[in-house]
């Protein structure tokens, strides 16, 4: 099953700057093979769902490893089965409606 997801890994006790966690993540959901898309307060994540969700814990695993010693994720995944949607779909969409 494919699914869209909305994912925002926050490592809590590192300090205030936390780029070097989301860079490892996007690291991890790309060499899973999923398409990602970084936004400025998550990344936006289309493919397999159980894809999705694997690589969602490998995040952890490895935010965990840098020496986080606590996450705070939230995510929002979305399914159909009545067709095929990308996110370049959705956002497509949107675009077709502001522009009339």
């Amino acid at each position: 099953m494919r699914a869209i997801a909305d994912l925002c890994v926050v490592p809590i006790g590192v300090g205030v700057s936390v780029s070097e966690y989301v860079a490892v993540c996007e690291h991890v959901l790309r060499e899973a093979g999923l398409e990602v898309r970084l936004h400025a307060y998550g990344t936006n994540i289309e493919g397999d769902l159980d894809t999705v969700f694997e690589a969602i814990k490998r995040c952890h695993e490895v935010v965990h490893e840098m020496g986080a010693p606590r996450i705070s994720t939230t995510i929002k995944v979305g399914t159909r089965t009545d067709r095929q949607q990308t996110m370049q779909d959705k956002i497509d969409s949107v675009n077709e409606k502001l522009e009339s």
